[in-house]
């Protein structure tokens, strides 16, 4: 059996965690995908604790690390929306005393997925079997393919399997010729957070046609989930009506910063930014800013820099105070605080969001730079430009085809 294995019933008695560490609510329970037919077991969809008297749904790929300790959060921000489970999904409780044989169900462990970043899926099932005539009870765990049974519902269908075993940049291929059936029966299968990586790759025609597919409720679930930047970009295509509804319709706080986005002109740095590059405050110790640039879901361009702000530090931030490379990271003593390496590199200046787009691209392609801090008159930081977004922006529409 593996070692890394993290069991349901300890993790329940643990706090969900925010991104700097403090305790969000407790821990309530696990959602857990249906049976795929593949070596790996279930998938873990997310994870459910107690907010303010309501079920809150954290997706798996919001998680950044997850252990004996408890479950801590990439962000700081949690969708307050009561948890709505899918027809497809389980709860980790509900499964506990499931009778396998003559024995029952007494925990369930997972582990980190072996193909998938910041993914988990069932490996083991701890196994009761209750004592007679005052004799001890019995316990042994075992594969999760022994008990099978307690995770069978509908069978996957083959669509799904195949989709959810591709790089998002094939499967936005793939899923372009699917028929209308097909399609739907895919977009149903699919994680919210994987469907969401699909449609970064499609281009914004398709994002806003599969997007047209989905309900209210899971279309706005699943804009949430993308990229800040490119949730502008789709929200921008869409017609007036729709894009109002689904904005009322996501988390409060993520939906006033894509508000904030689609407000700036598309062909400008406010047009062109992220809202969530990495920010840190001054005191932030070098080492700890190289374990968030070391998060695997954080994109290329962004973990190439970290910006320094005061708080707070959600955008727009406090003060702006300059940006670190991760090269210069790397040649600090762990140790020193991230204000003593801030850099003052001819073209680290800020931006101001309203520079038109082609003034940005001169600037990161003069000074070889990956991104360029926003921020407003106020000195506040907006968001960054990444040199993958001016890029993108470049590329002809339908360079994702060719």
């Amino acid at each position: 059996m593996r070692e890394d294995v993290i069991y349901v019933s300890p993790l329940l008695k643990r706090s969900l965690l925010d991104l700097d560490g403090e305790p969000v609510g407790p821990m309530f329970d696990v959602v857990i995908g249906p049976v795929n037919e593949t070596d790996d077991g279930p998938s873990i969809r997310g994870f459910l604790a107690t907010v303010q008297r309501r079920k809150i749904f954290v997706a798996a790929s919001r998680i950044g690390w997850l252990d004996a300790r408890g479950v801590q959060m990439t962000t700081r921000t949690v969708d307050l929306r009561q948890f709505r489970p899918r027809g497809d999904e389980l709860l980790a409780r509900s499964l506990l005393g499931t009778v396998v044989g003559e024995e029952s169900v007494r925990d369930i462990g997972f582990c980190p997925s072996e193909h998938l970043a910041r993914s988990w899926v069932v490996a083991t099932v701890a196994l009761h079997r209750s004592g007679t005539l005052g004799l001890r009870t019995s316990s042994r765990v075992v594969d999760w393919r022994e008990a099978r049974s307690v995770f069978r519902q509908n069978p996957e269908p083959e669509a799904v399997r195949r989709i959810r075993a591709m790089h998002p940049n094939d499967a936005a291929r793939y899923l372009l010729h699917l028929s209308a059936d097909e399609r739907v029966e895919v977009l149903g299968g699919m994680a919210d957070g994987f469907l969401a990586l699909v449609l970064e790759e499609l281009p914004e025609a398709e994002q806003v046609e599969v997007l047209g597919e989905l309900a209210l409720e899971r279309a706005a679930d699943v804009v949430e989930e993308m990229h800040p930047d490119d949730a502008t970009d789709l929200l921008g295509e869409l017609a007036v009506d729709r894009r109002d509804e689904l904005l009322n319709e996501i988390e409060p706080t993520r939906g006033a910063r894509l508000k904030r986005l689609l407000s700036h002109d598309a062909n400008t740095a406010g047009g062109l930014m992220t809202s969530d590059p990495i920010i840190v405050g001054p005191d932030t110790k070098v080492a700890e800013a190289l374990a968030r640039v070391r998060q695997p879901e954080v994109p290329s361009a962004l973990a190439a820099q970290v910006f320094v702000t005061d708080a707070p530090r959600q955008t727009p931030t406090g003060p702006y105070l300059g940006s670190v490379t991760f090269q210069k990271l790397l040649r600090e003593p762990p140790g020193s605080p991230i204000s003593s390496c801030i850099e003052d590199k001819p073209g680290s200046k800020p931006v101001s969001p309203d520079l038109p787009e082609l003034a940005v691209a001169q600037r990161l392609a003069a000074y070889n730079l990956l991104a360029v801090a926003v921020c407003d008159s106020g000195g506040r930081l907006l968001g960054a430009v990444t040199v993958d977004d001016v890029l993108d922006r470049a590329l002809p529409p339908d360079w994702r085809e060719r």
